[in-house]
């Protein structure tokens, strides 16, 4: 019982912190942010296949295949935020114009 609280008690301390965290970056800095999340969510990916690789309960492998679905998904998301980000910063002039 006491893992089960003590397991609560991190995941709200890592929730809070990453508000807090997140709350306070500027604009600017979201696009890096971002990428580095990509790099995170990439690592869980790698986690939740070897998860799955080694389930051996049918519950095991529904989670493990949960797992792995709902990681490729946010690792592909985040890609995609991403590089609609990197296109907003992106000049409108047309290359080899410079302006006078």
């Amino acid at each position: 019982m006491i893992d089960g609280f003590l397991a609560l008690y991190i995941f709200m301390l890592a929730a809070f912190t990453g508000y807090e965290i997140i709350a306070r970056v500027p604009v600017i800095l979201h696009t890096p942010l971002m990428s580095g999340s990509n790099f995170v969510h990439g690592i869980v990916l790698v986690g939740a296949m070897i998860a799955l690789g080694h389930a051996q309960t049918p519950f095991g492998i529904a989670a493990g295949f949960l797992g792995v679905l709902l990681g490729a998904g946010n690792a592909a998301g985040g890609y995609v935020v991403t590089e609609r980000m990197l296109e907003m910063f992106k000049s409108s002039k047309p290359a080899g114009r410079e302006a006078k």
